[in-house]
């Protein structure tokens, strides 16, 4: 079905995501999945005007697991206060629209929840550099009571 050459090349790409993550900053690894979840959508809605129902209920599903799976799970609904709960209820919203979508083979609801999701990527990365410097402080205080 795949010639190995193909082959080879998955496995180097999955390599290449694990090191990724591995290597990755908890507020990298956030980005990472406002990445693939969006890029599921697209894939979504390249499946859904190709009238690809398979593949499309597939993309879907997968965009879905992130947001559940990844994003909503990663909340500190504890320390998170007000801000958790709503970005926990703004994950369930985007979850039913995505099934939503699915089910009526709506591409205008795929396309709302990739603009949540763009919307809220562009605001993680926004903070990245008051991350970076609270992350330095911490373990140079650290590195102090060390």
């Amino acid at each position: 079905m795949y010639s190995p050459g193909h082959a080879g090349a998955n496995a180097y790409a999955r390599v290449g995501v694990q090191t990724g993550v591995m290597g990755a900053s908890p507020h990298r690894l956030i980005v990472m999945l406002y990445q693939g979840a969006r890029q599921a959508i697209a894939q979504a809605r390249m499946h859904l005007q190709q009238n690809n129902v398979g593949a499309r209920g597939a993309a879907i599903s997968k965009a879905i697991s992130i947001i559940e799976s990844g994003l909503q799970q990663a909340l500190n609904k504890d320390t998170g206060g007000e801000i958790a709960g709503r970005l926990d209820a703004l994950y369930t919203y985007m979850t039913r629209r995505l099934l939503e979508a699915n089910l009526k083979q709506d591409e205008r609801m795929l396309v709302e929840v990739d603009e949540l999701l763009a919307t809220l990527e562009e605001a993680w990365i926004g903070i990245g550099p008051e991350v970076a410097q609270m992350t330095q402080a911490a373990a140079a205080q650290a590195a102090v009571n060390a």
